[in-house]
């Protein structure tokens, strides 16, 4: 199995993309196969993009972002694969966010061009990103689930949050034993400081007890969907497997919903 490169030292140092080009790619593989592209209302000049494939019988809804932390490629390459494949189940409508944080890249940054940390900005909305984003979702249908994909410079191998207030069914594990087989799980008692279980985080506070919201609170706690998932590749590794880990666990999320249905 790959191994971590050691390059993380106190931040990001890994291989970096020129977004613009990725979302080229993006925009080229939803144009090629039928794709809805939207810009997000009040973006203003920012290349802030939703895109929408309605499913003709759905049986499932998912909506999917990444892209909102400049120094986590493996997410934007992901999706940008995963488009360009067009391997998604029929029954399954689904709503994209391609990179959330396009000014973030070009300085490899977690914040934006302005120094905010986006990802904690989904309770005040003062960044004009997550202000054009929370416009977008509010005017999206409720779905069945949401997938945020993200890396973490400090993690030992693959882990994920899942928020799951109505205890639903989830796919956290059927995920982590997928991603296995191509990338290590972090199998740390303790990931950010929260108490972990073979790569599985569910948060118990309140969100309500939390100043700072992450978009994936933001989505749960206004009823756009009760089940999300978090998902952070380790950044230590080469860019192919965290983009092939973050692919292999939406696919097996999608799949394991549809076979719950």
């Amino acid at each position: 199995m790959t191994r971590p490169l050691g390059k993380n030292d106190g931040g990001y140092f890994g291989e970096t993309i020129r977004i613009s080009e990725v979302l080229e790619r993006t925009l080229a593989a939803v144009e090629q196969h039928g794709w809805s592209v939207e810009l997000f209302p009040g973006a203003g000049e920012l290349p802030l993009y939703g895109l929408r494939r309605l499913a003709k019988r759905e049986r499932l809804s998912a909506y999917i972002s990444t892209g909102i932390h400049g120094d986590e490629p493996g997410g934007p390459v992901a999706l940008a694969e995963m488009l360009e494949a067009n391997a998604w189940p029929d029954d399954v409508s689904l709503y994209l966010c391609p990179c959330l944080n396009p000014t973030g890249f070009p300085g490899n940054t977690r914040e934006n061009m302005a120094g905010t940390d986006l990802n904690r900005d989904y309770r005040h909305f003062k960044s004009p990103e997550v202000a054009a984003h929370k416009g977008w979702i509010d005017a999206l249908p409720e779905v069945d689930i949401a997938l945020c994909l993200h890396e973490d410079w400090e993690a030992k191998g693959f882990y994920l949050y899942e928020l799951n207030p109505d205890k639903q069914h989830a796919a956290s594990e059927a995920m982590l034993e997928a991603v296995e087989a191509v990338c290590p799980i972090d199998q740390s008692e303790l990931i950010d400081g929260r108490p972990a279980k073979g790569g599985l985080l569910r948060p118990l506070a309140s969100p309500d007890a939390r100043p700072l919201w992450p978009e994936a609170f933001y989505i749960v706690q206004n009823n756009k969907t009760r089940l999300s998932y978090t998902l952070e590749a380790p950044s230590d590794f080469p860019l192919p497997t965290r983009s092939l880990a973050l692919q292999t666990a939406v696919d097996t999320a999608l799949n394991s919903h549809l076979a719950k249905r």
